[in-house]
């Protein structure tokens, strides 16, 4: 079982996941440029990319879970480069 970290704010929240796993998804030139990437790591945005990558996911069996962690104001992932392949 694979645990993902699930950022949140009181605004919004992420989807914690490496770069290589969209890409192992084929699913890396469906992601918008409303998630934000530093190094391997990329923050799917919760409304459409996280759903996109848990489906992904699904389809192939994949168990997972999450760990929430929550900032009480902006989560500096707001502060990081939108997401681009």
């Amino acid at each position: 079982m694979t645990t993902y970290n699930f950022h949140t704010d009181p605004g919004h929240g992420w989807l914690e996941v490496g770069r290589e796993e969209l890409a192992m998804l084929h699913i890396d030139d469906a992601i918008s440029a409303y998630s934000y990437q530093a190094g391997d790591k990329v923050y799917l945005e919760e409304d459409c990319d996280a759903a996109l990558f848990v489906d992904a996911l699904e389809n192939i069996g994949v168990k997972f879970t999450f760990n929430t962690v929550t900032s009480n104001g902006d989560s500096p992932i707001r502060m990081l480069k939108r997401y681009t392949k």
